[in-house]
């Protein structure tokens, strides 16, 4: 395979560091950041309900979800593309909880939680149609089930997730009542 012609070939013709300084003279370290542009955010992000949770890349977990679109075991009158868009929300706070873009963990956390995976009993499952219903086109209804979840649930490690996931399911619902 042919190397690129800016790839140097011998070591001794890599970009030597710093070649226009004197001798003994270094470059500063660099400042702290501050946010001083136009749009900069002083006080940092905004948090509260409805707000959302910003990270890195968050708009993936849309396609993670979509690749579990034919595992998801669906109550009768829930449609799968509000039940994906939560899930895919669920899953991006998780991931921007930890600083990182979405992995199929997160979806596979907020499937478990959701009770998309065929455990829900017929309470929640109830509850989830009425609560779901129209959420693939309303930010608020899925704002409102994403924030209700509690973050030191969704941090769990997805196998965790199991054993808490009665007393979540229960404080969703608590916040989110039916026809909210």
């Amino acid at each position: 395979m042919p190397t690129d012609p800016y790839v140097p070939q011998r070591l001794e013709d890599e970009p030597r560091q710093l070649p226009n300084l004197a001798p003994g003279v270094k470059i500063p370290a660099a400042k702290a950041w501050i946010p001083n542009r136009p749009g900069d955010l002083a006080a940092g992000q905004p948090q509260g309900t409805l707000l959302g949770s910003p990270g890195p890349n968050v708009g993936y977990a849309l396609t993670l979800a979509n690749r579990v679109r034919d595992r998801i075991n669906l109550a009768p009158h829930e449609h799968v593309d509000d039940a994906l868009a939560v899930v895919a929300e669920i899953a991006m706070r998780r991931a921007a909880s930890y600083g990182r873009a979405p992995v199929m963990t997160d979806i596979e956390a907020a499937l478990a939680l959701l009770g998309y995976k065929g455990e829900a009993d017929d309470e929640f499952e109830a509850w989830r149609v009425r609560a779901i219903a129209g959420a693939h086109h309303e930010y608020e209804a899925r704002r409102r089930i994403v924030d209700a979840v509690p973050l030191d649930v969704l941090r769990l490690r997805p196998d965790r997730i199991t054993a808490e996931v009665a007393p979540a399911r229960a404080q969703i619902q608590s916040v989110v009542p039916i026809g909210a």
